[in-house]
């Protein structure tokens, strides 16, 4: 190779000392039979970077910049879209090659006319991108950066770095002030929040009870004191009413722990704890407490420091089922918190961190940790001055809180009366469990304030009695006892001595048999449907004087003659003391108690018919006994309060009306629709009378110094065979009331036991000691 050539090649090699080739002096191959537009190409390499001059940084930038705006490297730029780029007509086959030609010339127009309108548009930002292009080619990034050696090469200058902080910070104030603007405050609360107490009140209006799994009562920030405001502010937020809302501290804390380890940590506001409260989820998620911070900024400008401080107060969990400064007052010290002091306050404030972990009854290590934190909340409330040191210094013993939550600590018979009325309140007004136990239902009971109280004390008095004449008897007693008026409404119950010891209601129980009270319903059943002496003959009419064999022992028959029961023995019917009575009327056997003549009526009138008009006149069909003739003399089951709405059914004139024990709900003052119970035809107005007759008849027979110079009073002992219940039911002034005493272990069965004198005797019965003072008769 020759010199000549060496230089040749050496100037196609490095381009220095010659002026760089044009496009068009680029080598070609072409080939004569193809067009212009499929020439095949062989590019020669652009020419190396020139050196890098020597000098300063600004120096080697301008010769960087100088670099790039060659001719060489223009020349190059343009041979690379020339000769790789574009075909003949200026297209781009990579837009359009393998496309239809439709199709290419469709995207083709689309192309320019997206440009044709953008046009306007570009004109208007070309001046201030102008400007714009110098300073953004400075801090356009270079890597590796020239002039550096190693990993230097690869960091920002100091120009970068600033904009990139700056940038950062403005997408970032952009971004909060777009959250805070699209953020609302929710115009409703979560359950949580709004959950109440339910209040029960007697039938005159005045308050009974308060339940619900919230303890709350809203309370005016006026009315808590300021020592109990401000032992709150020292444990929780000092600073309420000079912060905007948030604390950026604690928000970034909490941030960090719940990335980092999943778990939470304190450091809210008032305002924020607020929000999670009555807005929020007590989920610990970043996108809970990133809405939490917008939410609390937005509601401390739209409410006042004291309206954000009393709904706190309001709606904080304090433990022991209470939400609310109040019930916690009512729970830990049984007082209003009006009548706290500052010691006390301070107690309740700690319960705020956790009433799991500080409350001082649950365990030792409670205790401890609540002593620690009482003490260092006082010394917090002298620090920001809201307690005098010498104030202080007279709280240096624990205000111990009491053992239990005395708003629970009842056992009284107004638990029974809510047990009653909170399962007829569900039923009546379509309530879920959920939707009731979310509160603030007020429920207007039928309760009868008086009647509740003589009936209580009827009890109580029986009770102390029978435990002095025989506690061993004594300690399985059961009384039950119900009063319902003739339209259905129940004024009064006695469910049992203590409901947190027994939850068992003893005048709704279906344990023990009616016994022969419940004559009366196989009495109407006979004058209202008539008696058939043949299996397939008409029914012969029943008065009250018809006749009946009333002699202990007689067998009982049917149509084809004696009855006989599984074991091959006739079934006979017998009396109490097994005394005969010869041929009697039906009403004298109801006034007298004689019970072979009912059993045979039972038979004789069907004993399907029996059970129907039983359970037309009210009782459960659930409780009706077996249908042998047993049913007629009272294998049935019935509660107290459905043997009385039995017997009310006769009172009303022969109408019944399903037992309710609530006759209005509403829900923070709006009235809640309620299913109401409607009379229905049980039986004919003048069965009803005739059956009045003869239980009247009944009562003036056994207790004749009562009746005398009383109407309007009616009613019927009961026993059973096997002495397991004894049963008085009657009416006074259209109340009907049952009462019954019995003997059953509970720690063992719901067998019934013998009652061995627990009910007196005869003409000095217990049950209807307690029928006769919830009557005031007695």
């Amino acid at each position: 190779m020759t010199d000549a050539s060496q230089g040749e090649g050496g100037s196609m090699g490095d381009g220095r000392g010659e002026k760089p080739r044009e496009a068009d002096e680029t080598l070609h191959l072409r080939v004569d039979a193809l067009r212009a537009d499929e020439t095949m190409q062989l590019r020669v390499p652009p020419p190396p970077e020139p050196s890098v001059p020597a000098g300063g940084r600004a120096e080697r930038r301008r010769g960087a910049r100088a670099a790039e705006g060659t001719p060489a490297d223009a020349s190059g730029r343009s041979s690379g879209r020339s000769s790789g780029g574009r075909s003949s007509g200026g297209r781009s086959p990579g837009l359009t090659s393998g496309l239809p030609s439709g199709l290419s010339a469709a995207l083709s127009a689309a192309r320019e006319r997206a440009v044709a309108a953008l046009a306007p548009l570009l004109a208007l930002l070309a001046p201030y991108a102008h400007r714009l292009t110098p300073y953004a080619r400075r801090l356009k990034p270079l890597y590796p950066r020239r002039g550096r050696t190693g990993w230097r090469r690869w960091i920002p200058s100091w120009r970068q770095s600033l904009g990139a902080v700056l940038t950062s910070f403005g997408l970032l104030g952009a971004f909060l002030v777009t959250a805070y603007a699209m953020t609302d405050i929710p115009s409703n609360l979560n359950s949580y929040a709004t959950q109440q107490d339910n209040v029960y009140f007697w039938s005159d209006g005045t308050p009974m009870a308060r339940t619900g799994w919230v303890q709350r009562q809203a309370m005016p920030l006026r009315d808590i004191p300021p020592d109990v405001r401000w032992a709150v502010l020292a444990a929780e937020n000092e600073s309420f009413y000079s912060d905007p809302g948030i604390s950026a501290k604690g928000i970034t804390r909490a941030l960090f722990r719940t990335l980092g380890e999943g778990d939470t940590e304190g450091g809210s506001t008032i305002t924020q704890q607020y929000v999670k409260n009555v807005y929020l989820t007590q989920n610990q998620t970043v996108s809970r407490k990133f809405t939490e911070a917008m939410i609390s900024l937005k509601l401390d400008n739209a409410m006042s420091k004291d309206e954000i401080l009393e709904g706190y107060l309001n709606t904080s969990w304090f433990g022991r089922g209470t939400y609310g400064i109040q019930r916690a007052a009512q729970a830990y010290y049984g007082k209003d918190v009006g009548k706290l002091n500052a010691s006390q306050a301070a107690m309740l404030a700690s319960l705020l961190k956790g009433a799991g972990l500080y409350d001082p009854t649950l365990s030792k290590a409670n205790h401890a940790r609540a002593v620690e934190r009482w003490s260092w909340i006082l010394d917090r409330m002298v620090k920001i001055g809201k307690l005098s040191p010498e104030e202080r210094a007279g709280y240096t013993r624990f205000p111990e809180p009491l053992k239990s939550n005395p708003l629970y600590d009842t056992g009284e018979q107004s638990d029974y009366l809510v047990e009653l009325a909170t399962q007829y309140a569900k039923k009546a007004a379509h309530l879920t469990d959920k939707q009731f136990d979310l509160g603030g239902y007020q429920i207007y009971t039928t309760f009868d304030r008086k009647r509740e109280k003589a009936l209580t004390d009827a009890v109580t008095k029986a009770r102390k009695q029978a435990k002095r004449d025989d506690p061993k008897v004594a300690a399985d007693a059961h009384y039950g006892a119900s009063s319902v008026a003739a339209d259905g409404r129940i004024l009064a119950v006695y469910g049992g001595p203590d409901h947190r010891k027994q939850g068992y209601n003893d005048s709704n129980a279906t344990t023990v048999p009616a016994g022969t009270a419940f004559t009366p319903f196989v009495y109407a059943a006979g004058l209202e449907h008539g008696v058939r002496t043949s299996r397939d003959g008409p029914a012969t009419p029943v008065t009250p004087d018809s006749v009946y064999d009333g002699d202990d022992g007689v067998p009982v028959t049917t149509p084809e003659g004696p009855y006989w029961d599984r074991s091959g023995k006739k079934v006979a019917a017998h009396n109490d003391g097994g005394r005969s009575y010869g041929r009697i009327t039906l009403r004298e056997a109801m006034a007298r108690s004689v019970n072979t003549p009912f059993m045979q009526l039972g038979m004789d009138a069907g004993l399907a018919t029996v059970r129907r008009t039983a359970e037309a006149s009210g009782l459960l069909s659930s409780s009706i006994g077996p249908q042998v003739p047993a049913l007629s003399l009272g294998n049935s089951t019935p509660s107290a309060i459905r043997m009385a709405s039995g017997y009310a059914t006769f009172a009303a004139g022969g109408t019944h009306t399903e037992p309710y024990s609530v006759r209005r709900v509403t829900r923070n003052g709006a009235p809640v629709a309620l299913t109401v119970p409607h009379a229905t035809r049980a039986v004919g107005a003048k069965v009803a009378q005739e059956v009045t007759d003869a239980l009247t008849d009944s009562f003036r027979t056994a207790h004749p110094e009562v009746a005398a110079g009383r109407t309007g009073v009616s009613g019927k002992a009961g026993s059973t065979e096997k002495d397991t219940a004894a049963w008085y039911v009657g009416t006074a002034d259209s109340v009907s009331t049952a009462a019954v005493v019995y003997r059953i272990d509970l720690a063992t069965s719901l067998e019934p036991l013998p009652l061995q004198g627990l009910a007196g005797t005869s003409d000095n019965s217990v049950p209807y000691a307690l029928w006769s003072a919830a009557t005031g008769l007695g």
